[in-house]
């Protein structure tokens, strides 16, 4: 990998790449730090420095912007949910299905118009939820309308502008764009984290070996993590594929062998997100209409602590417990359903025999299907127990006192992203040196 790098800033297209992709990281990460108009910044440090909840949640990806109700606290959120939502819309709306899979590049730039068209509306829900739910902990300046207008109106923008800056990243940087604003946003906790670590071996002014014991064993299976995730996320099952000889005039066609390279965690980290979503979307809805909530009890009450049960250490341990049945079971459903969304057998074995290949000891037409339907099924329950047990581990670490910014889902995130990059990089450096067969 760093190799990759020094390689690529010695290729000059490719460093003036980076070096606009940094610039534009740096922009970001200074947004974070403009408060919005209208915010009382003392009243906001009291009422949101707990970061239990759905706000720690938030600022968690939001780099900490959340935090201090900055330009970009709703950080890139909206248009992740409204992609979500034209994904699903396109796999049940024959037209969307049109634009995504047959009309080309022109289908999908409409789909991405659409896609940024419902963010908008979704900034326009969240920031007003936002609104309402610390309007009565005196955050904001007054009561106003103006205020209100304001602070709701600058959240937009500043999703807007991150939706910008991403795709300026896609289109002449380096990596995608989205996924690198929500890599920087977790990697900007990094520093906490170690911060956590170091207090621990060094506790009240002198050293802690216990503290230090704590820590290596962190270190190490943070270590042992990444490795681990590396591992699935490059790793590939591949399904033989042989095409037959045919001859077209004195010449012949075919004949050669590939394969199909099926992903272990097809799915990616879509499944997480979508839990999640399924799952704190209740206490965002219910957190709108009363801030208090979390003290209360009854229904809404309890349905707001099983709701936050993944981000918070303060719910009861039933809470919790629930919580964790229910998210596991959404992450394997929602692992199968993208994955199947995505992956259509019958289409591959389509494809296969229109171009007159075969797998290997399986017939063309229903058996093939059969086959790579059970090959994905095996794959997608790997998959699906891969990406629950990463989920799972920060709710884990609520049995113990240890408080780390770094959770399997922000590893899992971060490695994924970093992969990208890496090979993003290493095909435009073979790209850039590639000799053609003229030299």
């Amino acid at each position: 990998m760093f190799q990759t790098i020094k390689n690529a800033l010695k290729t000059p297209d490719v460093r003036k790449k980076l070096l606009y992709t940094i610039l534009l990281i740096v922009i970001f990460r200074l947004g974070c730090y403009i408060t919005v108009p209208g915010v009382n910044s003392v009243a906001l440090a009291e009422a949101l420095g707990g970061g239990n909840g759905i706000t720690g949640l938030i600022d968690l990806i939001s780099g900490g912007a959340f935090s201090r109700l900055s330009l970009f606290a709703m950080s890139i959120s909206p248009y992740i949910t409204a992609s979500i939502v034209i994904q699903l819309l396109a796999m049940v709306i024959p037209a969307l299905e049109r634009l995504s899979k047959e009309e080309g590049e022109a289908g999908r730039e409409k789909l991405n118009k659409y896609t940024k068209i419902l963010t908008i509306v979704l900034a326009l829900i969240e920031s007003l939820g936002i609104y309402l739910a610390y309007k009565s902990s005196g955050i904001f300046i007054d009561d106003k309308f103006t205020t209100a207008a304001l602070f709701v109106i600058s959240l937009i923008g500043g999703t807007s502008i991150l939706m910008w800056l991403g795709d300026q990243i896609t289109n002449k940087g380096i990596g995608n764009g989205i996924s690198m604003i929500i890599f920087v946003g977790i990697l900007s906790g990094l520093p906490r984290g170690a911060l956590t670590i170091y207090h621990m071996v060094f506790t009240n002014g002198g050293f802690s070996t216990t503290g230090l014991v704590t820590a290596l064993g962190i270190i190490v299976g943070a270590i042992i993590l990444i490795g681990a995730v590396v591992f699935v996320q490059e790793a590939e099952r591949r399904v033989p594929v042989q095409y037959a000889k045919k001859v077209v005039g004195r010449k012949m066609y075919g004949g050669q062998n590939t394969h199909i390279p099926l992903k272990l965690a097809m799915a990616g980290v879509l499944p997480i997100i979508f839990a999640s979503s399924f799952l704190t979307f209740p206490a965002q809805i219910i957190a709108m209409f009363n801030s208090n909530i979390a003290t209360q009890t009854g229904f809404l009450a309890g349905l707001y602590k099983f709701s936050i049960a993944t981000s918070s250490a303060s719910v009861p341990l039933g809470y919790a417990i629930a919580n964790a049945i229910v998210y596991l079971v959404l992450i394997v459903a929602f692992t199968f359903f993208y994955t199947f969304a995505t992956f259509n057998p019958a289409e591959v074995s389509n494809n296969i025999k229109r171009q007159g290949g075969f797998i290997p000891g399986i017939r063309a037409g229903k058996p093939t299907t059969d086959y790579l339907t059970s090959i994905i099924s095996k794959i997608t329950w790997f998959g699906g127990l891969y990406l629950a047990v990463i989920a799972i581990l920060p709710m884990l670490l609520r049995f113990t006192s240890i408080d780390i910014t770094f959770g399997g889902t922000s590893i899992l995130i971060v490695v994924g992203v970093a992969l990208e990059v890496v090979n993003q990089l290493e095909s435009q450096l073979v790209m850039r040196h590639y000799k053609g067969f003229l030299e």
